[in-house]
């Protein structure tokens, strides 16, 4: 057999020979399993609320007000909960998203290893494992039970929740930077500040935008931390700041306890559009990440 540069001409030596191929067999059959596992359920799940919310979706349903639970399926809708997780999510991300993204600038480019630095970031990966249903009643305790239920309340709750993603996705495409770039600015004699917003972050923008999205989009979903800020009325409550409010998904989990039929029926059409808007949000991210990636190279 020819040998070119030491090697066996028509062999790849990169191909595992022995235990080691059937080693490498095993685990790849063990991920292939462990993806088929998990995705079953999630399968089913879609599949059952695009079956059971379909066919009571419409432009009607969608913007007409919410009926009584006793309602049958065909009368009212869901706008007012449409309006109300809009505005919720939009002052939380409002909040989240700048201040996120300020700390992983703090964290990656000035505190080093401070121990400010060290303190941001062990509290945001804790933040990260807390669970909704805690800032919800963190939330509650401090502020609805001095100011009221108001849509702000969800707000803030919902941006507790954002503001460790957005921290943690943007801290580490900081990191991706090559440090040639800052080098090099900083030789053409730029300062840190000027570096940071001409030269950094214009450089890892598309995934700082991408985390942003998917914080909001696990924003948008979130159950457990407004029912203990925003209550769940019936109506457009248009002042965010002050008196209840509603959502999607505290519509969902009202509509899911009625023993009414039509209430069911709305909650189905309900997760179904919260299902469509969370994934027009990924769809955005991936889009506006690939799109930056072109803009980059």
């Amino acid at each position: 057999m020819a040998v070119i540069a030491g090697q066996p001409q028509g062999v790849d030596l990169r191909e595992p020979k022995g235990w080691r191929r059937t080693s490498n067999r095993l685990v790849t059959a063990l991920m292939v399993l462990a993806f088929v596992v998990v995705i079953i359920p999630l399968g089913f799940v879609l599949v059952t609320t695009v079956i059971k919310g379909i066919s009571i979706i419409s432009w009607s349903f969608l913007t007409s007000d919410i009926p009584p639970n006793v309602a049958p399926a065909d009368v009212g809708g869901i706008g007012p909960a449409i309006v109300g997780t809009v505005e919720i999510t939009f002052f939380a991300t409002l909040m989240a998203v700048p201040l996120g993204i300020l700390g992983a600038i703090y964290l990656n480019e000035y505190g080093g290893k401070n121990w400010l630095a060290g303190l941001i970031g062990f509290f945001s990966d804790v933040m990260t494992g807390v669970p909704s249903i805690i800032m919800g009643l963190f939330i509650f305790s401090i502020w609805v039970l001095h100011f009221g239920f108001s849509g702000f309340a969800g707000a803030l709750a919902l941006g507790c929740l954002m503001l460790p993603i957005v921290i943690r996705s943007t801290y580490e495409m900081l990191k991706l930077v090559p440090n040639a770039l800052r080098e090099g600015s900083y030789a053409l004699g730029a300062t840190k500040a000027r570096v940071t917003m001409t030269v950094v972050l214009p450089a890892a923008i598309g995934g700082i935008v991408s985390g942003a999205m998917l914080a909001v989009a696990r924003a948008v979903g979130e159950t457990a931390p407004l029912l203990f800020t925003i209550l769940t009325v019936t109506t457009v409550n248009k002042n965010v700041f002050s008196g209840a409010n509603t959502s999607l998904p505290s519509q969902i989990f009202a509509n899911a306890n009625s023993p009414y039929v039509g209430a069911q029926a709305r909650g189905w059409g309900a997760a179904l559009t919260l299902i469509v808007m969370a994934f027009v949000l990924m769809v955005v991210a991936r889009f506006i990440t690939a799109r930056f990636s072109r803009f980059s190279r």
